[in-house]
């Protein structure tokens, strides 16, 4: 498909034309799309660009908004066009090396909040698997005593988590290692969270086109989609403090494996969360508590 920008365009003459070849590559949200790669494109943001259509594009925005356009419609995911992603109301830096932040996995956020009382308690948190670190970065953002710890197995992921710390001002609560899972660790948390590769190999064949840009090692959940969930229950288990909370988000279908696999453990299901969808998108646990003193 052939992607040009007429030099003199106008920004409402742009904006149609996006949209339409948005549409036309198949792309739901060519509307949203559009706004936001002409913003790019001429260095300015959406909200501009809806108050002055009349704006005309330099021929240099014009380059800029085919090439941004080119990458779209051959299905490279916004976030990584361009380089952020907003999640729980924080923007955060985007790159290949992770996954990309969905508002699906909001829902984690929301569920451990409801499991957390007192907001200004000194928490301990750990994300397995933290990529941009969205799901530890959030939680922090919303309880101001807590700490936490991101562990990831690739590097650059972790880059990146460092990288959106600082950016919102939390390196100070933030730790940030290299490793599978728990394996290096031996401290204990109260809470623990992970949105850990849940797709089945085998679907992983002919994926949908957006996810043929991500990290299949974010993606990939072995024969079944449940491998990482073996893998990673048994250490969260060991590493939660008594009465700690596990929130994992899971893919369709995955929630009655998983709370078996949490049982398993020693673990005690809670519940399941659905998002705005009504789709179940994670599993609460607890860890047991002291059992209290006969007196």
């Amino acid at each position: 498909m052939s992607v040009t920008v007429e030099t003199g365009d106008t920004v409402a003459a742009a904006l149609s034309g996006t949209r339409r070849m948005l549409q036309a590559a198949g792309i739901d949200s060519a509307a949203l799309d559009a706004r936001l790669l002409v913003a790019a494109a001429l260095g300015i943001t959406v909200e501009t660009v809806i108050a002055w259509p009349e704006r005309s594009l330099t021929p240099d925005a014009g380059v800029r908004l085919a090439a941004l356009m080119r990458r779209r419609v051959a299905r490279e995911p916004m976030a990584y066009i361009l380089g952020r992603r907003e999640f729980w109301s924080l923007d955060l830096v985007v790159t290949p090396a992770t996954l990309t932040p969905r508002p699906d996995s909001e829902t984690l956020v929301a569920a451990a909040l409801d499991e957390l009382p007192d907001r200004h308690a000194p928490l301990s948190i750990l994300d397995f698997g933290t990529g941009t670190g969205c799901l530890l970065l959030a939680l922090l953002s919303e309880l101001p005593a807590a700490t936490g710890t991101g562990v990831d197995i690739d590097r650059a992921a972790l880059d990146v988590a460092r990288q959106n710390a600082f950016r919102l001002g939390l390196t100070g609560r933030t730790g940030f290692m290299q490793g599978e899972w728990g394996l290096s660790l031996s401290e204990s948390f109260d809470v623990i969270v992970s949105n850990p590769p849940y797709i089945a190999t085998g679907d992983l064949a002919a994926p949908a086109p957006e996810l043929r840009f991500e990290p299949r090692l974010a993606l990939d959940g072995g024969a079944d989609g449940l491998s990482a969930y073996r893998a990673l229950i048994p250490d969260a288990a060991r590493l939660l403090r008594p009465d700690g909370l596990l929130v994992l988000e899971i893919g369709a279908g995955q929630a009655v494996p998983v709370q078996a696999l949490l049982a398993a453990s020693g673990l005690t299901p809670l519940r399941v969360s659905r998002d705005l969808a009504g789709v179940e998108r994670c599993v609460l646990a607890r860890a047991r508590a002291y059992p209290q003193e006969v007196t």
